[in-house]
């Protein structure tokens, strides 16, 4: 089984909401064990919410700025990737670990803690921004009711 959807979503806090509930709502349709929905749908969470923050480009005043959640389930994997129009990173290896105490700067930990394989760079092209893209290998439930529709 294939599923895979993509969102052009508003760089709004509201918007977070939606493309947690959205994967949710697929993956509890196509069977997968709630353990891996729920660290899954965390990590995009996060991936979301640092988009809102950071992901918009100061240089288009006036514009409405967007960020894209795209989801794949293929097979017993799937990836989740959050593109912006940020500004991005000068060097993804000076991300750290914040402190534990810290209100800010987890989220990108989080999601490499959560995550099998997490990706973080530039988006390509002229427009700038950031890419994070993670994958999480799959368990199912037993009686997954997509399938047994």
């Amino acid at each position: 089984m294939s599923i895979w959807w993509s969102l052009h979503l508003r760089r709004e806090a509201a918007s977070v909401p939606l493309a947690r509930r959205l994967l949710i709502g697929t993956m509890e349709t196509a069977g997968v064990d709630p353990e891996i929905s729920y660290d899954l749908s965390v990590a995009l969470t996060e991936a979301c919410a640092n988009a809102v923050e950071h992901g918009g480009n100061p240089a288009r005043e006036g514009a409405v700025e967007a960020y894209r959640v795209t989801a794949y389930l293929d097979g017993e994997k799937c990836r989740i990737e959050v593109a912006d129009s940020g500004p991005g990173f000068t060097r993804v290896q000076d991300i750290r670990a914040a402190r534990v105490d810290a209100e800010n700067g987890r989220g990108l930990c989080l999601i490499r803690e959560l995550a099998d394989h997490v990706h973080i760079g530039a988006k390509p092209g002229r427009g700038g921004g950031t890419v994070v893209s993670f994958d999480k290998i799959l368990k199912w439930t037993k009686d997954p009711s997509l399938l047994t529709a």
